[in-house]
């Protein structure tokens, strides 16, 4: 039987490889494969684990603090707890020269979406417009990944923007600033849709509020960030647990892939892989397919062309989506308790039409419940205890809206082979466009305004606009197309420089729209295995 080895763990290849292993077919993944402790007292919820646990200090900050957002963190709101130290752990292998980038990576088993916030975005006609394929061919896939990995929403005013897909469960049950904000919502509805643009309703999240194949619908314990001891919130590590109860699966894991080889014929033959004690180790392929991110698949593609031509090539077309933080305060909610026991992500989602520039932006809304309080309190005018009282206050009323913009595949986006050092490393050039100052001015008064609208007041000096790379949206530099030559590859992955070679992941989207795109990846993957293989 022909063996189909894929590199990665992530969204992508986790969803390719449990296609491919329904179909029957033999699949070995490769994986550096890190993984996390188990969750500590399952049966708590966040403030249970602070009065239970033996040492709360070391679980929720670190033994060197290392989780607190102090100042001087460029505007960053987040902070990732120790739980999570796993997924950014290095490989010592794969390195970065960057110029306007701040990229990200992970080794771990599942990769980055191990900390996702669970956002769903189906793209539209709209978002696939360069794309080889359209919604229809895509729809039936958003419904596949839907049934498997169990995501909540309804049918609202995002419709038009959001399509429904097969295989919602129910929405989870709102907090209350987040049933507040849809209230303003609704009865502000025809002036937010009519004159700025606004469409509003609940976000449609990878959180179970049913149960499902033994896993656990949200309890509400205010444990996301933690991680979810139920496993509501869906993470790859998942299906990867699914696809190694497959007799035909070999998870291969202590294992950094460096490149593969190609035999005198332009077909991919093996894949040279370093354990963990440094030995190198080759590994046949009759189909190899990259699903490392998109930065560490065009590391391996770039590194492997290298050494079988002696060529460093570029691959343009990078693509990120910038991102813009942006806290509020819901005027409506000063003075109110809150309550610690709410699922902790966002659980409302927005889209605006900016009138300037005619982009559909859309953001994510999370009030604030169970997060550590640290990087708002240190932000007021006051002293410690003065921030503290000032902060009970409007603890009910805090909220942050997550803003992505699109990004389109540029020339003076690029990467390529650095080999100036040893190993060689990737160097990322990155440049906005030169319209990103007065579109993100533009944005910005636009969702200053709606949340206005809404009886929020988002407070100018405390926005945030992130780094490029911050969103780790990567996509682009080895895009689909219907036609086309070097450097791109067909609706189905497969390469168009390499025969036998495949990619399931970011590396092939043409454009990339102002959503989160992991449903999408996921999606994606699951079509190309199911038509291709």
């Amino acid at each position: 039987m022909e063996r189909i080895v894929v590199v990665g763990s992530g969204a992508s290849g986790v969803h390719f490889a449990l296609s491919c292993l329904l179909k029957g077919r033999a699949v070995t993944m490769l994986d550096v494969g890190f993984t996390g402790e188990p969750h500590p007292r399952p049966e708590d919820s966040l403030v249970g684990l602070k009065r239970n646990l033996a040492d709360p200090v070391n679980y929720f900050l670190g033994p060197r603090y290392g989780s607190l957002a102090l100042p001087g963190r460029h505007g960053e709101y987040y902070a990732f707890p120790p739980a999570k130290d796993h997924v950014f752990r290095p490989a010592g292998a794969l390195q970065f020269q960057t110029n306007g980038f701040s990229p990200l990576s992970s080794f771990a088993a599942g990769g980055l979406a191990e900390v996702w916030t669970g956002g769903c975005y189906p793209f539209d006609d709209q978002d696939l417009r360069q794309f080889p394929f359209g919604w229809d061919q895509l729809e039936t896939y958003y419904t596949r990944v839907a049934e498997r990995i169990g995501i909540s929403g309804t049918e609202d005013d995002l419709k038009s923007v959001l399509p429904l897909h097969g295989g919602l469960q129910p929405p989870l049950d709102a907090d209350e600033h987040s049933a507040e904000l849809l209230a303003a919502y609704a009865r502000r509805r025809q002036h937010l849709n009519q004159r700025l643009g606004c469409l509003m309703g609940r976000a449609r999240v990878a959180v179970l509020s049913r149960d499902l194949d033994g896993r656990k619908a949200c309890g509400y314990s205010g444990r996301c960030l933690w991680g979810c001891p139920r496993q509501s919130l869906y993470t790859p590590a998942i299906t990867l647990s699914r696809c190694r109860a497959f007799p035909n699966f070999q998870y291969l894991d202590g294992l950094y892939v460096d490149h593969f080889r190609i035999s005198g014929s332009g077909k991919v033959r093996s894949v040279v892989v370093r354990r963990a004690d440094g030995v190198m180790e080759e590994i046949a392929a009759d189909a190899l397919v990259l699903a490392a991110g998109t930065l560490g698949s065009a590391k391996i593609f770039l590194e492997s062309l290298h050494r079988d031509s002696g060529q460093i090539l570029s691959l343009s077309g990078l693509m990120d989506n910038r991102q813009i933080l942006m806290p509020f305060v819901n005027l409506r909610m000063l003075g109110r308790k809150w309550n610690p026991d709410t699922y902790q992500y966002h659980q409302v989602a927005m889209a605006v039409r900016v009138r300037e520039s005619g982009e559909m932006i859309h953001g994510l809304i999370t009030t604030l419940k169970t997060a550590l309080i640290h990087p708002l309190v240190q932000t007021l005018p006051f002293d410690l205890a003065g921030s503290l009282t000032a902060f009970r206050s409007v603890h009910a009323a805090l909220g942050m809206i997550n803003i992505n913009f699109p990004d389109y595949r540029r020339q003076e986006n690029y990467v390529t082979l650095d080999t100036s050092s040893t190993p060689h490393r990737l160097a990322i050039h990155y440049q906005p466009d030169v319209s990103e100052p007065a579109r993100l001015k533009q944005t910005i008064a636009a969702f200053r305004k709606v949340l206005w609208k809404l009886g929020c007041f988002a407070p100018r000096p405390m926005i945030h606009v992130r780094p490029m790379g911050a969103s780790v949206h990567y996509a682009g530099t080895l895009p689909m197309s219907e036609s086309g030559g070097a450097g791109s590859c067909t609706k189905h992955g497969a390469s168009r420089d390499v025969d036998g070679l495949f990619f399931a992941d970011g590396t092939t989207f043409p454009s990339l729209p102002a959503k989160n795109l992991t449903f999408t990846l996921m999606a994606n993957a699951t079509r190309i295995a199911e038509e291709a293989f």
